[in-house]
This record gives structure tokens, C-alpha cells and sequence, in this order.
């Protein structure tokens, strides 16, 4: 790659707005809440829990429901996915993960529509997106019912 005056205005340009997302509330409680996640005794406690029941749940998964503990396991994993759910800190941590995501998606919307409305932007969950083709864009009329 060629450098030149116009590229490093424009990596300038991006420290810049790095600099502003960074400063920005999403991400402030983003790392808040992640220090305070990890902080938490509580929390690591249910995450090791989860992390073993995953294990569990894992191998009895490769059998199915031949395998005599299947329901058990599968109810008491449901159960320790649940209590990390609504883990304080844990909970509070995913709320601003998914507010960070959302401005970092916003950002790459604007970014990308600016240089052209056809450009498709990864955004994460499909499900949740608003609009068709990840977000807003044209994918030209496939599967998903989008338009040109």
C-alpha cells in the first residue's frame, strides 16, 4: 500500500473518531461493568458453574436423548444459564455489551451509507436488525425479501 497525505489524514481521522467512541457512555460502561464483572466473586462462581454444566451438557448432547441423564442435564443446564443470566453483574455487563455493539454498528452504518447505500453492513444478530440485508442495505433482491 502506497502512503499517502490523503491516508494518513484519514488514519488521523480514525484515531480521531476511536478516540470519541472511546470517550463515549456506551463504552465507559462497557468497562465498567466488565471490571465489575470480573471483580465479582458471585460471578465467577456461576461462570465456573455454567462453564462445567456446558461441559456436561456438551457430551451428553453427542447421544441425545439415548443418554439416561440427557433431561437431567439439559434441565439443570437451562437452570445455571439462567442464574448467570440474572447475575447483577453479569446482566448489567450484557446490557452494556449490547449498547456498545449497537453504537459500534450505528458507526459502521453511517461509515459505509455514506460511501454508497449498497454496501451491506455486518451488524451482528439478523434477527434483531432493523430493516432487511444487515441493517439497512439493498442486497438486490435475495432470500431475505430486500429490494433494489
Amino acid at each position: 500500500m502506497i502512503i499517502t497525505e490523503q491516508t494518513i489524514a484519514l488514519l488521523d481521522q480514525t484515531e480521531s473518531l476511536a478516540d470519541l467512541i472511546e470517550a463515549s457512555e456506551s463504552f465507559q460502561t462497557y468497562i465498567a461493568t466488565k471490571q465489575a464483572r470480573a471483580q465479582s466473586e458471585e460471578a465467577r462462581l456461576v461462570e465456573r458453574e455454567f462453564l462445567r454444566m456446558k461441559e456436561d451438557y456438551e457430551y451428553v448432547q453427542r447421544f441425545g436423548k439415548h443418554h439416561p441423564d440427557h433431561d437431567r442435564i439439559k434441565k439443570e443446564m437451562h437452570l445455571v444459564k439462567r442464574r448467570l443470566d440474572v447475575q447483577p453483574e453479569v446482566a448489567a455487563f450484557k446490557k452494556a455489551e449490547r449498547s456498545l455493539d449497537k453504537l459500534l454498528g450505528e458507526v459502521s452504518e453511517l461509515l459505509a451509507f455514506s460511501v454508497s447505500p449498497k454496501i451491506k453492513v455486518p451488524t451482528g444478530n439478523p434477527f434483531f436488525d432493523e430493516g432487511g440485508c444487515s441493517g439497512g442495505g439493498s442486497c438486490g433482491g435475495g432470500s431475505c425479501g430486500c429490494t433494489i
